[in-house]
C-alpha cells in the first residue's frame, strides 16, 4: 500500500524500531503542518492509506472528498473530535483506532507534568537563559514539601502525579467525579468538599480530565480567580477543560500567579497570548511526545495497518466500508 503519515513534526517515524514493520509497503512521512484541506489533499492525493498522531491532522468531509485513492485511516489512540468517523464512512474510508497495550503514554504525560512543576516553581529555565546572559541567581524559587497539590480528575495521569507529589512530601488533594473520589480515597489520597475547595486551597493544581462535552469549559474564570496568588496552574490534558480566555485573563489579575502550559487549542502554535507572558512556562504538546510512547502508539498502529493489508479487517471501526469494496 501507498502509506502516507502527515505532521510528524519531529521527522522521527522513519527512525523508529517499529518503522520496519512497514517495509513491505511504500511509506512517506511529513515533518510539516499544512491547516488548508485543498493543500493538505495536495500532498496526501496518492495516499491508499494514513496513519495519524494523536490529534495533529484533522479528518474533514472537505478533505476526504479531494482523496478518492484513500481506503484506510489508522488512528493512534482513542476516537477524538479531529476525525470525521461519519465522513469516513460516506467516502468508503475504514478507520481504525489503534491503542497500546502498555501505560507509557500516561506514564510519559504524567512525567512532563512533574518536570513542569519542577521547572516552574524553581524558574529552571529562567536561571539557564540568565546564567548564559552572565547573570548569577537571578530568582528565588519555592519547595514543594509541605504544600498542597490539586489534582483535578484521578485516572491513570492524575494516579501517577499523586504518587509523585506523596514521594515529595506534598499533601494531596483530589477532585473529579465519583469514581475518581472513591480512587482516590481508597489509596489514601484527600479528597476536596467540592470543586470550589481544590481551586482554593491547592498550591499546586494540576488538570488530568479527559475532554468531552460534559468537561469542555469545566474550569472557569471564578474556579481560577478562587486560587492562591502564588498558585501554579499545570495543563497537560487538553486546553479545552478551560473556559476561553480565562486563564490569560486570571493570570493578568494575579490568581493564579503561574501557569505551566503543554496544549492548546489550536496547534501546531505559532503565537499564543500566553506565550507573551513572563509568568507562564509553555511546552509545545509534548507529553506523549517521547522515543518510548512512540515505539507502542505507532507500532500498535502499523501492526493495525499490516493486520488490514493482509486481509484482517476486525478491527475496523466502520465495518460498512468493507461491504463498498
Amino acid at each position: 500500500m501507498k502509506i502516507a503519515i502527515p505532521d510528524d513534526y519531529q521527522d522521527a517515524i522513519p527512525m523508529l524500531d517499529c518503522f520496519a514493520k512497514l517495509a513491505e509497503h511504500d511509506v512517506v512521512s511529513y515533518h510539516n503542518h499544512i491547516s488548508d484541506p485543498k493543500m493538505l489533499a495536495e500532498q496526501l492525493r496518492e495516499a491508499e492509506a494514513l496513519v495519524l498522531i494523536r490529534e495533529r491532522t484533522p479528518i474533514t468531509e472537505d478533505l476526504l472528498a479531494l482523496l478518492p485513492k484513500l481506503t484506510l485511516i489508522v488512528q493512534t489512540g482513542r476516537q477524538a473530535p479531529h476525525l470525521d468517523l461519519a465522513a469516513c464512512t460516506r467516502h468508503g474510508v475504514s478507520v481504525i483506532y489503534a491503542t497500546p497495550t502498555t501505560p507509557s503514554v500516561s506514564s510519559s504525560t504524567a512525567e512532563l507534568t512533574w518536570g513542569l512543576i519542577l521547572a516552574a516553581l524553581r524558574f529552571i529555565p529562567q536561571e539557564i537563559a540568565s546564567m548564559k546572559a552572565g547573570q548569577w541567581q537571578h530568582k528565588l524559587g519555592r519547595t514543594l514539601y509541605g504544600s498542597t497539590l490539586g489534582i483535578f480528575g484521578y485516572g491513570t495521569i492524575g494516579k501517577m502525579v499523586a504518587g509523585y507529589g506523596r514521594a515529595f512530601g506534598m499533601k494531596v488533594l483530589v477532585w473529579g467525579r465519583e469514581g475518581s473520589r472513591d480512587r482516590a480515597r481508597s489509596d489514601g489520597f484527600e479528597v476536596a468538599t467540592d470543586q470550589e475547595a481544590l481551586f482554593t486551597q491547592s498550591d499546586v493544581l494540576t488538570l488530568h480530565i479527559t475532554l468531552k462535552d460534559e468537561t469542555r469549559g469545566i474550569v472557569s474564570l471564578q474556579d481560577l480567580l478562587k486560587m492562591k496568588s502564588s498558585a501554579l496552574l499545570v495543563n497537560t490534558s487538553r486546553a479545552g477543560l478551560i473556559a476561553p480566555g480565562a486563564l490569560e485573563e486570571a493570570l493578568r489579575a494575579g490568581r493564579p500567579g503561574y501557569a505551566a502550559v503543554d496544549v492548546y487549542e489550536h496547534e501546531p502554535v505559532k503565537d499564543h497570548p500566553l506565550l507573551q507572558m513572563e509568568n507562564v512556562l509553555c511546552t509545545p504538546h509534548i507529553g506523549y511526545v517521547e522515543k518510548e510512547s512512540y515505539e507502542r502508539l505507532l507500532g500498535a498502529a502499523f501492526d493495525q495497518l499490516v493486520a488490514f493489508a493482509s486481509g484482517n479487517r476486525d478491527a475496523v471501526a466502520n465495518p460498512e466500508t468493507l461491504k463498498q469494496v
